[in-house]
């Protein structure tokens, strides 16, 4: 995936995505991270499209996912879900939120339980 970081993207802070998932709704979580890294550590309702499999889930994105609702990225730290939501803007998704800091700052600032590596 080569995407031009030139479209901001909407962030939201790990406090924020845990307000909103506790709120629920229409809501779509994606996680790209690696199989490896996801076995580690993990939010519940993240679907894994690892980037590193973008060919074998990219031409199926707007099958599985409604471009229309509010959509939720997430990463380690931050980098690699922002290169999503910019793809993923290029697709036609309206509603794009990159989690600042990652699973890693989830995992200090919301939930102590998940791993950190």
């Amino acid at each position: 995936m080569s995407t031009p970081v030139n479209q901001p993207i909407t962030e939201i802070t790990v406090e924020a995505l845990a307000v909103r998932l506790a709120q629920g709704g229409d809501l779509q979580l994606i996680d790209v991270r690696e199989p490896s890294e996801i076995a580690t550590a993990s939010i519940d309702g993240f679907t894994p499209l690892p980037l590193s499999q973008f060919a074998e889930w990219s031409g199926q994105i707007q099958a599985q996912f409604d471009p229309n609702i509010e959509t939720i990225v997430l990463c380690h730290h931050g980098v690699r879900s922002a290169q999503m939501c910019q793809w993923l803007h290029q697709q036609g998704f309206t509603h794009l939120k990159n989690v600042t800091g990652g699973i890693d700052a989830y995992a200090i600032a919301v939930d102590p339980t998940v791993p950190r590596y």
